[in-house]
């Protein structure tokens, strides 16, 4: 019986691992593809006799520089750095304070509040942004004003708004497996309901805030509904690739095109790698709790 049991463990250990090599190689190759072909001349694209998967024979690093400059995909990038980072703050600041007041105290209305986070995680903003955006077209001609589109602030006040129901519910859940204990110590200490949240609690929550923070990244970064309904002339990264893969297609500079491409999943690489070992140290921890 034991025997049988233990080679159930290696079959299914060993089926575990094969799903998760195909299921890396699935994500590897493609991103790989995408670095190498971004350093490749219009001559490695054309042909009968080309080689998709052959590497550059001469890498053309100018690709690069003609994306970032000549396609203006160094403004684009701005725009989305400073929109996104915006988002980014602007949900923390009301989100955390949010949830924890949901997960720790009982109040008035809190059902009521709860319920409505809970709705809006079965809204999709795409189905929104033509209200939204009659709602500030009509704003800007009743205060005879054109501030409310095209406005890199607003922009970033709609995806942390959207993003709210979902950030609250993850980190209420989160606050909610917190013991109590630290907080009635630092009650004890002479901490107020505010210190006890800003020194104590949200510290011990880091976990839950980067993984937030890397899933609204992740989205803020890659939208295009909204920042192509409401901006013009503040282009974020998703827009300009658009255009940029419309005018090098047309074109035929593919290099170009699939450098656009690298200039934009760069930043999530890089955030991913950089939080990949907090995040999984935070999920250890979650399932440790649980």
């Amino acid at each position: 019986m034991k025997k049988s049991n233990s080679v159930g463990k290696i079959l299914s250990k060993i089926i575990i691992y094969i799903a998760l090599f195909a299921l890396a190689i699935s994500i590897i190759v493609p991103v790989g593809w995408v670095f190498m072909a971004s350093v490749k001349r219009n001559a490695e694209f054309i042909g009968v006799d080309i080689n998709p998967w052959a590497l550059p024979t001469d890498p053309r690093w100018e690709n690069f520089k003609q994306a970032f400059v000549d396609a203006r995909m160094g403004e684009f990038f701005l725009n989305s750095v400073m929109v996104t980072a915006l988002a980014l703050c602007l949900l923390l600041l009301i989100a955390l304070p949010a949830s924890y007041v949901l997960a720790r105290f009982n109040f008035k209305c809190k059902g009521i509040l709860n319920l409505a986070c809970m709705a809006g995680l079965f809204i999709n903003v795409n189905y929104i942004v033509v209200p939204i955006f009659l709602m500030l077209s009509d704003a800007n001609k009743t205060f005879g004003v054109d501030f409310f589109l095209n406005n890199r602030f607003l922009l970033a006040l709609i995806y942390a708004a959207t993003s709210l129901p979902f950030t609250i519910y993850l980190l209420s859940g989160y606050f909610k497996t917190l013991p109590k204990g630290f907080e009635e110590a630092a009650y004890i200490d002479g901490c107020g309901y505010f210190k006890t949240m800003t020194k104590i609690m949200i510290p011990m929550a880091k976990p839950s805030i980067i993984t937030v923070i890397l899933f609204n990244f992740l989205s803020f970064w890659n939208e295009y509904i909204i920042a192509y309904t409401l901006m013009d002339g503040h282009d974020t990264l998703a827009m300009g690739l658009k255009n940029l893969m419309a005018v090098e297609k047309t074109a035929t500079n593919y290099g170009i095109m699939y450098a656009g491409l690298v200039i934009v999943m760069l930043p999530t690489l890089i955030l991913y790698i950089a939080v990949q070992k907090r995040l999984t140290e935070g999920m250890t921890l979650g399932g440790l709790k649980g």
